[in-house]
């Protein structure tokens, strides 16, 4: 974040990036709060305000300002566009109706992890994830997981890439755990697959390792070849002892 004190850019882009960077994570800013953000003169920020308004890049209601309809546009076609995410979307269901659990689909982003997609029936609410949302990737599965297969030299990472796998307890939401797997070989996942639950419902063991794998597995071999290809998994031989996904609170 810029302070008023730091130089502001002078490329238009840059001017550009810095305001709409400034509503990641806020719902809405007034324009002192875009001003303390971004570092931009009062008077500066105010025009690009009011031209991204024009633009339909932002909206405004009353004083304060938030994310226009033309940026959500524009991101739901970065998303569709996204082979592995146009590839995963029957992956990630199966998964779901599979284990019952919050399914996640991400992308490495720096030191974030950006979500992609979120599938989970009843339990969605109780995971405060949201599609476009990011993380801290050391917090996550899925974030472990990818660093893991990006090159990361630590003794857990080492772990992480002879397993396939990484898993969280607590981390991201008090009382839910998470296992992920990498899509791609390493050094070419850049995004991974996840199931998330309450940790009196999840088992880190096989009956929820093979699935989340065996669907990375599917969803990288679809897009590398092209054809659509369905994990070879049945809920009522590998997760006999778990409950359907309709049932996962119900029995809780």
């Amino acid at each position: 974040m810029h302070t008023g004190t730091a130089a502001t850019p002078s490329a238009i882009l840059d001017r550009i990036s810095l305001v709409l960077d400034a509503f990641d994570g806020r719902e809405s800013l007034g324009l002192a709060e875009v001003v303390l953000r971004t570092g931009l003169p009062r008077s500066s920020a105010h025009r690009m305000l009011d031209r991204l308004v024009q633009l339909r890049w932002l909206r405004r209601e009353g004083r304060s300002y938030s994310l226009g309809i033309r940026l959500v546009e524009l991101g739901s076609l970065a998303v569709h566009q996204d082979r592995i995410h146009a590839a995963s979307g029957e992956h990630l269901h199966h998964l779901y109706r599979t284990t019952g659990m919050v399914v996640h689909l991400a992308v490495l982003d720096g030191n974030d992890v950006v979500y992609l997609d979120k599938i989970g029936g009843r339990l969605v609410a109780h995971v405060p994830t949201r599609v476009g949302g990011r993380l801290r990737a050391s917090q996550t599965a899925l974030g472990k997981a990818l660093l893991a297969f990006s090159g990361g030299t630590g003794p857990e990472d080492t772990r992480i890439r002879d397993l396939g796998y990484a898993v969280e307890r607590n981390a991201s939401v008090h009382g839910f755990g998470c296992i992920a797997a990498p899509i791609g070989p390493i050094g070419e996942a850049t995004t991974a697959v996840s199931i998330c639950g309450p940790l009196t419902k999840m088992v880190f063991d096989s009956r929820m390792i093979s699935p989340v794998q065996l669907t990375a597995h599917a969803i990288w071999r679809s897009v590398s070849v092209g054809v659509r290809v369905m994990p070879t998994l049945q809920r009522r031989n590998i997760l006999r002892a778990l409950p359907t996904a309709p049932s996962v609170l119900a029995e809780g």
